[in-house]
């Protein structure tokens, strides 16, 4: 919490120089930038694995969460001296993104009022070959959240069948994220045609449950699967990273066997968060990083078998 008038404000964290550290970032409740900053110190070993050596778009907030907030996909002037530049071509220009090496650079996103990293699927040494799938579960208006559990297993079920493992990750916000990790080895193009003919099935399936268009008019009483999250240079909020919700959310991962009517998207914020990490038992993602899946062309005849 925000410190009082007699309190010296600590200004550094992590060898990250703070400006304004006790500038209120959720204002429900006082969470001030010296307080985030804090926090990813605090879960550095948890986050860093999600985010380091990927290409970022942060939801910056630098007055806080109720006010001007704007998303930023390119380094701009001013970037702390820990966030590494990469040159991406985009639209036949090179455009310069920014990555995290280490904690510095992490801390040094609250420095710049970051309240949500959205990482690439991809790390800067392999730019154009993703290593990860992400379904992203929106439920439109009218969804329960036990239908939205419901979604989830369906889609590990078919996954299942395809022999890919896969994860599942609260979002901080009303959904799930549903993960696969794979070996660096698909395009883009590849992962992204895979991602559609898995939401196309889902949606053929139980066409009055599920719907993969964006359009509003389609989502009312439907729960969206986006598979556009595994488009070139689109992302997801990472793993462990805040939302900026009010009550300081976070996307947590979690097993399949915590998914239940008690969990709710939004169950797990900046105040709760260290204490479930302290009691578990082990990493609800354990494996993750070790998965070396791929997705041969041949397993899409097999999708809707």
């Amino acid at each position: 919490m925000a410190p009082t008038k007699t309190t010296p404000v600590r200004s550094e964290v992590a060898g990250v120089r703070l400006t304004h550290p006790d500038r209120v970032l959720y204002p429900e409740q006082a969470l001030t930038k010296l307080d985030l900053a804090e926090f990813y110190e605090r879960i550095s070993d948890w986050i860093l694995p999600h985010i380091v050596e990927r290409p970022l778009s942060m939801l910056r907030c630098p007055e806080g969460r109720g006010k001007a907030c704007f998303f930023q996909k390119h380094a701009g002037t001013g970037v702390p001296e820990h966030l590494k530049p990469v040159e991406i071509m985009e639209s036949q220009t090179r455009r310069e993104y920014l990555f995290v090496e280490d904690e510095r650079g992490l801390v040094s996103l609250a420095q710049m009022g970051v309240l949500e990293i959205h990482p690439w699927g991809s790390r800067v040494g392999h730019l154009e070959e993703p290593d990860r799938m992400i379904l992203d579960l929106d439920p439109g208006p009218g969804v329960s959240w036990p239908r939205v559990i419901e979604g989830a297993r369906r889609l590990r079920g078919m996954l299942d069948k395809l022999k890919l493992v896969s994860f599942v990750k609260t979002t901080g916000g009303k959904g799930l994220h549903v993960v696969v990790p794979l070996a660096p080895r698909p395009t883009w193009t590849v992962l992204k045609e895979f991602s559609r003919a898995i939401a196309t099935e889902l949606v053929n399936r139980y066409p009055r449950e599920y719907t993969a268009t964006l359009s509003k008019a389609e989502r009312v009483g439907k729960i969206f699967v986006d598979f556009l999250r595994n488009s070139r240079g689109a992302t997801a909020v990472a793993a462990y990273s805040t939302r900026a919700w009010a009550g300081a959310p976070v996307s947590t991962p979690v097993a399949w066997s915590e998914l239940g009517p008690g969990l709710r998207s939004d169950r797990y914020n900046v105040e709760n968060l260290e204490k479930r990490l302290a009691t578990l038992k082990k990493d609800p993602w354990e494996g993750f990083f070790k998965m070396r899946q791929s997705i041969p062309k041949s397993l899409f005849k097999k999708i809707s078998q």
